[in-house]
């Protein structure tokens, strides 16, 4: 798999963890989670549409890691192994309980940082909102190419296609939103 480049300080940071599983094994585990857990888990929520369950999602991969060091350690380019390894288990969590359940809401996944900052978590809810109603595989795109600011190429070498394809995802995806939000921001300026 393809190095991630858009992000190499992020990325150097996850494979000098990964570098010492081989090494110090597992006590390496809690640092590597508190490094990239958020950003795991905004790829699971894309995914899997609740936070919920893109936390056991992400918990799965780590102690998948902690007991199978030598999978996360031997890989090419860490970081994309491990965006890999969490989108097929969210995958894996979203099949076992969308018969159990509907799907939540991302509303929660919006932090609140600041009191004073009301505008911008309504700013944040629509977004996320309206991420919430896109195709899975669009939505998952939108979080690597914005998020994680990856490119074409190697947002297809994580979901297993072709860059022409993540583009046009992309494309579709950011036509939905805009779409979406011109209406609420309609909507706002009525009120």
């Amino acid at each position: 798999m393809g190095g991630v480049s858009t992000n190499s300080a992020y990325v150097h940071r996850v494979k000098y963890l990964t570098d010492q599983l081989g090494d110090a094994g597992v006590d390496v585990v809690g640092a590597l989670f508190d490094l990239t857990s958020q950003r795991l888990v905004r790829l699971a929520v894309a995914i899997t549409r609740n936070q919920c369950d893109a936390e056991d999602a992400v918990q799965a991969v780590m102690v998948r890691i902690a007991t199978r060091p030598h999978q996360l350690h031997s890989a090419r380019c860490a970081w994309a192994y491990l965006l890999q390894m969490v989108r097929h288990e969210a995958l894996t969590v979203l099949r076992k309980r969308k018969r159990l359940r509907g799907l939540g809401s991302l509303a929660d996944l919006v932090i609140r940082r600041r009191v004073d900052e009301i505008e911008l978590q309504e700013t944040n809810r629509a977004v996320w909102s309206a991420l919430r109603t896109l195709p899975a595989e669009q939505a998952e795109v939108v979080v690597l190419k914005i998020w994680e600011e990856m490119t074409f190429q190697e947002i297809g070498e994580i979901l297993e296609i072709s860059p022409n394809t993540a583009a046009s995802r992309y494309k579709y995806a950011l036509n939905k939103l805009s779409a979406k939000l011109a209406g609420r921001r309609e909507e706002v300026l009525h009120d």
